[in-house]
């Protein structure tokens, strides 16, 4: 699929001097507003009363853009690698910022239908392809620190909602002076349809703004003072290449998604409930009253550490490596919801702290696999390679909020639960992030059958590649 000339790899590539530190700020551009999916809660009791449905059939609009985001990155991945960031970045933005205006138009005329295509499967691809459109560029302008590359972009996903939750507030209090942001007070459907077209047209501005100031790096360009050879060899981090087609025949590759989807249906679990399972954890005991207040900064408080567990923890896995450091999300991860499960509920204070903890660690994980994949594949389609292994986190996004809904479900009705009820769901994401700990455990370098020969050209700016497409 060709692109306008304004848009192609060939015109992006940076002059000689060019500042890298120029890149992280493009990727975030496009990262923060497309992470304001995890803000979807701050307006989701309006569209069940909106549409006198319920949280299911709303909850819905969600998992499907969870699904198209796992499903496009796959789909879209070596488009995005060939084409280059501008072009995905471009497309992105076009594709999110129509998602909300057919969702606006959708609550506008009481068809839930509409919103389902617009933010779930329109806004669903825009996702997809803006999560992987900076990651492979990225890389190859930081193969000194990759950790640290992707953990920058990476972590304004996890961040978004930090903006996106206070401004839709704002916005739907200015739209709907009824309502004030406080519990008991739910925004009209109108304010919510006036907030998706003013998010939508905001967030096309900014991601626009992202996509026309990302640079791609000239080929034979490296990091001042940066040599290759000279790097210390670890067991996991080739010099060679593998193409997105021979990755996925890899075991590397589906053990990484198991890792991934593991790590991920976890994470998914607490921040599905985040707000009523700190109150329910305490409806029991003397600190109900503190939960309450404590549940209105919880979700704003794990989207902090979901953010910097992304920075924090990839950039941690530059010098102790990628496979020590997914033993530790998976590994404490197992003993910290242990914890959850069985003193969780003593103090309030301890909830909040092993929560953030976990949230960190499941931020990390998105973090960190672009560059794990990226010492185990090379560079040369690492952002194809990244879009189907985004699948997994489709699939984690349709299975963490089932186990944890289904289990409760089966133990009470909602606003009367209690710590004890959530213990079953607690338990089934320790077994899962068991088995991830297996799957990260049996990781080891990919064979050489897989690699691209020996001298094949793997820079996507040469003239040869550029005249080959």
């Amino acid at each position: 699929m060709a692109v306008p000339s304004f848009l192609a790899r060939e015109r992006i590539v940076a002059r000689p001097g060019f500042n890298r530190w120029l890149i992280p700020p493009a990727a975030l551009a496009v990262h923060l507003c497309i992470g304001q999916a995890y803000a979807t809660s701050v307006y989701k009791a309006a569209l069940v009363a909106h549409f006198e449905s319920s949280l299911t059939a709303i909850g819905i609009i969600f998992s499907i853009a969870i699904v198209m985001l796992g499903l496009s990155a796959a789909v879209f991945g070596t488009w995005v690698d060939r084409n280059g960031p501008r072009a995905a970045m471009f497309t992105a933005a076009c594709f999110w910022s129509a998602g909300f205006l057919i969702g606006s138009l959708g609550i506008a005329t009481d068809q839930l239908w509409l919103v389902y295509l617009g933010y779930g499967v329109i806004g669903g691809i825009g996702l997809g392809i803006g999560y992987i459109s900076p990651v492979s560029t990225l890389i190859k302008w930081f193969p000194d620190r990759p950790g640290l590359a992707t953990g920058m972009a990476i972590m304004g996903f996890g961040g978004g909602a930090l903006i996106a939750s206070p401004l839709s507030r704002q916005l739907m209090n200015w739209y709907d002076p009824a309502y004030d942001g406080t519990a008991g007070t739910v925004p009209s459907g109108h304010a919510v349809s006036l907030l998706f077209l003013t998010l939508g047209l905001v967030y096309l501005a900014f991601m626009m703004f992202g996509s026309f100031i990302v640079r791609v790096p000239a080929d034979d360009w490296r990091p001042e003072g940066f040599d290759p050879s000279k790097v210390k060899a670890r067991a996991l981090v080739t010099t060679d290449h593998v193409s997105a087609g021979n990755a996925i025949k890899t075991p590397q590759f589906w053990l990484l998604w198991i890792v991934l989807f593991c790590n991920v249906t976890a994470g998914i679990g607490i921040l599905e409930q985040a707000s009523p399972m700190i109150q329910d954890f305490f409806r029991d005991g003397d600190a109900s009253t503190v939960a309450v207040t404590a549940a209105a900064g919880f979700v704003g408080l794990l989207s902090l550490f979901n953010m910097g567990g992304r920075f924090v923890w990839s950039s941690t896995s530059d010098f102790i490596g990628r496979k020590p450091i997914y033993m530790v999300y998976l590994g404490v991860g197992m003993v910290l919801y242990v914890l959850l499960a069985t003193i969780g509920s003593s103090a309030t204070w301890l909830f909040v702290i092993l929560a953030a903890i976990i949230i960190s660690f499941y931020g990390g994980g998105f973090a960190t696999i672009p560059a794990y994949l990226r010492d185990l594949f090379g560079t040369y389609q690492v952002g194809a390679i990244h879009g189907r292994l985004l699948t997994a986190w489709a699939a984690a996004g349709v299975a963490g909020p089932l186990i944890v809904n289904r289990v409760l479900d089966t133990q009470g009705t909602p606003g009367e639960l209690v710590a004890g009820n959530y213990r079953p769901a607690l338990f089934i994401m320790v077994g899962l992030l068991a088995v991830g700990f297996v799957a990260n455990l049996l990781v080891k370098p990919v064979a050489s059958k897989w690699h691209e020969p020996k001298g094949i050209d793997t820079h996507p700016t040469s003239p040869e590649r550029s005249a080959a497409r």
